[in-house]
């Protein structure tokens, strides 16, 4: 079923339950306004009948006049007046005319009322002020029940069906005004292919209430991430063919020049030298990128065991003076909490001590050898990483290819490396649920930020 034509139907159940429960509601009050009513006519008309029939003239006089200036005849009214010390002699026909229930209630609670269709019957017993009591049944139809109540209830049935036919009209529209805007991001959407990535869902609205404009919004960051995806991609392939083409071309062609002629010995060890240093040089970026590939993004094949995060910081720094002996590691622990045990994360040590050593390695080249500040802190249950260099930094247009593997800026060219550390040591903190974030400027240096969760245990 289409949204369009649930939207009709939930708003049409919706008001058409709400409108009839209250016409149900309305026509019931009145009704029972009515009888209660009417009854109170009833009332008024057999006191003041009995007033007027049974007390002094001089007082009857007045209450008749009363009630005929003031009281209209109801429709078929009847009045009968029964000494109540006589009543035997008259309760059978009572009983044969009124009804057993209706007579028994008026000689043993005082008074008694009921209806049968449109006659109402009314009855009590009513003490002269000389001590003598008589029983007083009146009896009319309620004009107001058989007129003004059908009426009423012609006029909520009309009313009703006027209403479905209002509530279906706005229902079509109002289902028309929710879902145009979705169609529109539908219709917008299969316009959008790969050869198209560029193209945007317009946005209306900025407002964060706005559902359709967050779901615009949302579709946008998606397009977003998957342009920036296909560019990697791209990119990716086109560095990754340069790097392993480039060595392979080298040792290529270096054999056939060996081989074109006969030469010196000295000549051949010459050719063997550089196709060895070629060799190494693939097998090197080889597996680099196997190592790149095996550390994808599934957390599950990895052992995490708690570790000191300041540790392990200790441990890269040694590391990376005994590769690089002339760099100038500084590290800052002021930032260390008072309890210890925020220190402690769950982690692969080879793997994660590999990727802070890849970052800490690269702020030490593209810095050249300049002193590297390494700061360890805790924030948000998440133990932080600060790598700060001094060196070249990353120009801003090439901010977003940083991770794509064999990518490396414009201004690294004085600078020997492979493009594989950074992508791989963010994959290695993918594994461990955390977040390596990286801002440069050009000449001004490179700040890596990596934040890991620290560890939930129990302190004793």
């Amino acid at each position: 079923m289409k949204i369009q034509n649930k939207i009709i139907y939930v708003l049409i159940t919706v008001f058409i339950s709400y409108t009839l429960l209250f016409s149900i509601f309305i026509y019931y009050s009145i009704s029972k306004y009515a009888f209660t009513d009417f009854y109170k006519r009833l009332e008024i008309r057999a006191i003041t009948t009995a007033k007027s029939q049974l007390e002094n003239q001089s007082d009857a006089n007045i209450i008749r006049e009363l009630r005929q200036e003031y009281l209209e005849k109801l429709q078929n009214e009847q009045i009968e007046l029964f000494e109540l010390d006589n009543i035997q002699e008259s309760k059978a026909a009572l009983m044969t005319q009124f009804g057993q229930k209706f007579v028994d209630e008026v000689l043993s609670e005082g008074k008694s009322m009921y209806n049968n269709q449109k006659s109402f019957y009314y009855g009590t017993i009513y003490t002269t002020s000389k001590g003598e009591e008589f029983v007083i049944i009146i009896s009319a139809e309620n004009y107001f029940t058989t007129h003004h109540i059908n009426y009423l209830r012609n006029l909520l049935i009309s009313s009703l069906v006027i209403a479905i036919v209002v509530i279906l009209l706005i229902s079509y529209l109002f289902s028309r005004q929710i879902t145009s805007p979705i169609n529109n991001i539908i219709n917008r959407v299969k316009e959008i292919g790969s050869e198209n990535l560029h193209l945007r869902l317009e946005l209306k609205s900025d407002r964060e209430d706005d559902i359709i404009g967050r779901l615009s919004q949302t579709f946008n960051d998606m397009l977003n991430r998957l342009e920036t995806s296909f560019e990697s991609q791209k990119n990716f392939i086109s560095n990754a063919s340069h790097e392993l083409k480039t060595p392979l071309t080298t040792i290529i062609g270096e054999a056939d020049v060996a081989l074109s002629r006969m030469r010196e010995p000295q000549d051949y060890v010459e050719s063997l030298q550089v196709i060895l240093e070629e060799a190494d040089k693939l097998d090197k970026k080889t597996k680099a990128l196997l190592m790149l590939a095996q550390t994808g993004f599934d957390g599950k094949s990895q052992k995490l065991v708690i570790m000191r995060s300041d540790q392990l910081i200790l441990d890269v720094k040694d590391t990376v003076e005994k590769i690089n002996p002339q760099s100038q590691v500084m590290i800052d622990f002021s930032l260390l909490p008072e309890n210890p045990f925020l220190l402690k994360i769950y982690a692969n040590e080879s793997l994660l001590h590999l990727a802070l050593c890849n970052v800490v390695l690269n702020a030490c080249k593209y810095s050249d050898n300049k002193p590297v500040n390494v700061a360890l802190g805790v924030a948000d249950k998440h133990v932080v990483f600060m790598i700060k260099d001094e060196g070249i930094g990353i120009p801003e247009s090439e901010m977003k290819f940083i991770y794509d593997p064999y990518f490396r800026a414009s201004n690294t060219k004085k600078h020997e490396g492979y493009g594989i550390g950074l992508p791989l040591a963010r994959n290695i903190v993918k594994i461990h649920n955390g977040l390596l974030q990286v801002t440069s400027e050009v000449n001004e240096g490179t700040t890596v930020k990596i934040t890991i969760p620290c560890a939930k245990i129990e302190q004793s």
